[in-house]
């Protein structure tokens, strides 16, 4: 009998970005004299209100890259806050900030700050600014900047470098937040702030429920979502909702993972298990999909799960062993 030929392996093409291309040395920005304090335009009203707020003027420059003006200032540190739509801060990591910062006897990282009715907004320095208060600090060296604006660009920065998904989701669905109400526009208009849509929701998912397994849900969710041509406020209102929409899906999910423990089945990955069990989209790799048709589809498998269907060899090649009850051992 005629040996089977190996099966080919499906053609597979991926998508890579194109390199960026290497600036040549020295082509771009301001040389040191051009940054000089002597060359820049003092914003007479925002040296003026720092004056008013207490503090000083310590220098006004052109940042070397966009010739953007900054002011180098002493802020009375009471007056400084976080933006409120940021991510929050980890307290083990504000002590050993604040420990640092004691035996080294100096604070050498300044802030950066925006204005805002007599206040100051940092969106890149909250851990130095905590820092600073638990050791009893009375000012903060800061750059303020005087658009408004560049807060939410320069949060966009922090968001794509926060430490894990939930992170990532508060800190967008806080910044949306922040805009309804403040700015005029659609959803649409700030995706290049809001990264990826599925934060969004996963964000409002998050702040009802501060415990949601978000890793299990996102892949699916990041398929389903886009950016809404929507005005900001009714935009929220719908991330609220399909927000309420995903958990109702986590209780039913909850409750599968909870007969499968009934069951004597213990594994850190029992509830990827069964999300990934009832995602139909895995079998569907291209075309798109809809919020509201998948999650009732989902729901609906969720309800419908069929543990005696589950056996323990599946378990495994999820995610690796499966932790065996005392009895069976």
């Amino acid at each position: 009998m005629a040996a089977k030929s190996p099966r080919k392996k499906a053609a597979t093409t991926t998508t890579r970005r194109p390199r960026r291309k290497k600036a040549e040395p020295k082509s771009k920005g301001l040389s040191a004299s051009e940054v000089a304090s002597e060359s820049a335009t003092p914003p007479t009203e925002l040296v003026q209100g720092i004056q008013e707020d207490g503090g000083e003027v310590l220098s006004v420059y052109r940042d070397p890259l966009g010739a953007h003006t900054v002011v180098f200032a002493a802020l009375p540190i009471d007056k400084v806050e976080p933006t409120p739509y940021q991510r929050d801060v980890s307290e083990p990591h504000i002590k050993r900030l604040a420990g640092a910062m004691e035996r080294l006897d100096r604070y050498l990282d300044p802030i950066i700050a925006i204005r805002k009715e007599g206040k100051y907004w940092t969106p890149n320095g909250n851990h130095r600014l905590q820092a600073s208060k638990l050791l009893g600090g009375r000012s903060i060296v800061a750059l303020v900047l005087p658009e408004e604006d560049v807060a939410y660009q320069i949060l966009a920065l922090n968001t794509e470098k926060a430490h894990n998904l939930k992170e990532r989701s508060l800190e967008v669905i806080r910044m949306h937040r922040g805009l309804t109400g403040a700015r005029a526009g659609k959803e649409s208009d700030f995706a290049h702030l809001f990264e990826e849509p599925s934060f969004l929701t996963l964000g409002a998912a998050y702040e009802k429920r501060p415990r949601l397994s978000g890793a299990a849900y996102h892949p699916f969710v990041k398929r389903v979502e886009s950016f809404q041509a929507l005005p900001l406020a009714e935009a929220l209102r719908l991330r609220e909702a399909r927000a309420d929409k995903l958990l109702e899906l986590d209780d039913a999910v909850a409750a599968v993972v909870d007969t499968l423990k009934g069951r004597g089945m213990q594994s850190p990955y029992l509830k990827n298990f069964v999300v990934a069990r009832i995602n139909f989209l895995r079998f569907k790799k291209e075309g798109t999909a809809e919020f509201d048709p998948t999650l009732a589809r989902m729901l609906s498998s969720a309800r419908r799960f069929n543990v005696d269907k589950v056996n323990r060899e599946d378990l495994n090649r999820m995610g690796g062993p499966l932790l065996v009850p005392e009895d069976e051992e």
